[in-house]
């Protein structure tokens, strides 16, 4: 994220924005995939972590419809 807005574009930050969303989804599935092998074994903890990840994606989103309202 940090390297899209170094590039003073609005669309390039929108693009890495999406990158680390994409990111998010990626350890999401890493994440179930753990579980139902059974690395992970704490349910609570397993909840809590899909939860965050719900949570931040919600941000991600909120924060590109912003970026992408602020171009027009």
């Amino acid at each position: 994220m940090a390297e899209g807005y170094g590039r003073s574009s609005t669309q390039s930050y929108i693009h890495f924005v999406s990158i680390s969303r994409g990111s998010l989804f990626e350890l999401e599935t890493q994440l179930i995939v753990a579980k139902r092998l059974k690395f992970i074994k704490n349910e609570t903890l397993f909840s809590e972590l899909m939860n965050q990840i719900t949570e931040e994606s919600k941000m991600l989103n909120s924060f590109i419809n912003k970026l992408e309202s602020s171009k027009q």
